[in-house]
């Protein structure tokens, strides 16, 4: 009963490998593939914030502090962040969508240059993207720590479960077996 019951385990932990080894193959893709676009995202990212930043200091050096301060201190534009999440391989990854709505300017055209308006412009554009790839960038750590978790299941199941249940298997037979043959032995001195 012990061999059977053995049997069973063993054919159950070899399918739960097999599909825990599939599941590590399609993490390892999803992962790739999310750190290509996270890659681009980034690259993009970068260049507008460096040129946004450009725009601020350009702006900073033509006008008077005064009036460049109290420009950025109030904002021109309010930003609704909606965060959602969506099931990827069983995982929660969480998705954001930004609704930037406009507001009354707190500072006068005339008073400032328009390399601010052009800064603050390129940085609400940027905003989405930024948000974005910070989206992604959790949803990359989140499969890296469910692709540790699989790979540490998938070498448990491989290298200790298996083999163990293998041995036992293996034990029992030959243990059975050596029965078989003691038995046949005994009848045989019987019938003698």
């Amino acid at each position: 009963m012990e061999l059977l019951r053995l049997k069973k385990r063993l054919t159950i932990a070899r399918r739960g490998h097999k599909l825990l080894k599939d599941k590590q193959e399609e993490l390892m893709r999803h992962i790739l593939l999310l750190l290509k676009e996270i890659r681009e995202k980034r690259a993009m990212v970068k260049r507008a914030l460096t040129e946004v930043f450009l725009r601020f200091n350009i702006a900073r050096l033509y006008e008077n502090p005064q009036f460049f301060d109290s420009a950025i201190l109030l904002p021109s534009f309010e930003v609704k962040v909606i965060t959602k999440e969506r099931r990827k391989l069983n995982l929660l990854i969480p998705q954001i969508e930004v609704e930037i709505i406009e507001r009354k300017r707190s500072y006068g055209l005339f008073q400032t240059s328009g390399e601010l308006e052009e800064g603050i412009e390129k940085l609400k554009n940027i905003l989405p993207h930024l948000l974005s790839l910070a989206a992604d960038e959790k949803a990359w750590q989140l499969l890296l720590i469910e692709m540790e978790k699989t790979r540490r299941r998938v070498n448990a199941l491989e290298y200790i479960l298996i083999p163990t249940i293998e041995k036992t298997v293996k034990f029992i037979r030959l243990k059975l077996a050596e029965n078989e043959r003691e038995d046949l032995i005994r009848l045989q001195r019987i019938k003698r």
